[in-house]
């Protein structure tokens, strides 16, 4: 125990010194408390969250301020963590495995990405908001998985059944709730699990304003905020150890290949290829 206590307190004393990153000191000392005696041992998980920012690397990701401050909780527990900005790569529009083998591109960067989601314990999908919705690289990000739901796992189950799903949101207009409803049902629909209070966000004041690291927005040191962000994180964790232990969800009753439900090879649509 002494041993952990000495990790949280390492990832906690980083997060204090880091500019992308800041936690108040509520949410130190909650993070300190929770993460010194924790129901279970998480370092075999992997985290990858997936910053569906507009901006380029490097440019300043204002979502990904608020990705630090989960990271740092999951990190305290010995949990490998990822950050991926898909607006980095080439996603071509499409539902194919790789639409570089289609007449219409020539680069496809998304097989690479895939590879990453697949890795994962738990993928945590991260957005701003633009005119009220997730961003459109989000919703890029949510086809490309999307076109590869009729491959199954080594149960016969569709593949993403036994990892964990989650959301975080930040923008300085409203859309928090309607933003994780969309993300959080799509990752649900595809075949992950979607734990308790799976969603956190920090929105600013109507209209223009600083957004959530701008100095003066008070982002960081919202306890609404972090309070939620600290919950998404344990029932993440939770979650992703009890189907790990159980070796996800059982094989039975939801394997396709049991049903002939009227799903025709001949259509595009990655619900009609079995």
């Amino acid at each position: 125990m002494a041993q952990n206590v000495l990790l949280v307190r390492y990832h906690i004393k980083n997060n204090l010194n880091s500019k992308q990153s800041i936690m108040s000191k509520q949410l130190s000392k909650m993070t300190e408390q929770h993460c010194s005696n924790p129901p279970a041992i998480y370092n075999d998980l992997k985290v990858l969250f997936l910053n569906c920012t507009l901006n380029r690397t490097p440019v300043l990701s204002h979502t990904e301020a608020l990705i630090g401050v989960a990271q740092r909780i999951f990190e305290a527990n010995g949990v490998a963590t990822k950050v991926i900005r898909p607006v980095d790569y080439v996603l071509p529009a499409g539902l194919g495995l790789d639409m570089s083998k289609t007449p219409e591109w020539e680069k496809d960067d998304w097989p690479m990405l895939q590879k990453e989601v697949d890795a994962c314990d738990i993928l945590i999908l991260c957005t701003s908001v633009w005119l009220g919705e997730k961003s459109s690289v989000c919703n890029r990000v949510l086809e490309r998985m999307y076109g590869y739901t009729h491959l199954f796992n080594e149960k016969g189950q569709y593949r993403d059944y036994g990892k964990v799903g989650a959301t975080l949101i930040t923008g300085n207009e409203d859309g928090v709730k309607h933003c994780a409803m969309n993300i959080l049902f799509s990752l649900s629909h595809i075949g992950y699990t979607v734990p308790p209070q799976a969603d956190a966000g920090w929105m600013g004041e109507a209209g223009p304003g600083p957004s959530y690291r701008d100095e003066g927005s008070g982002g960081p040191e919202n306890d609404f905020t972090n309070r939620n962000t600290t919950f998404l994180v344990w029932n993440c964790l939770h979650l992703a150890r009890m189907l790990k232990d159980n070796g996800g969800i059982p094989a039975h009753g939801n394997q396709p290949d049991e049903w002939a439900a009227g799903c025709k090879a001949g259509f595009d649509s990655p619900e009609h290829k079995r």
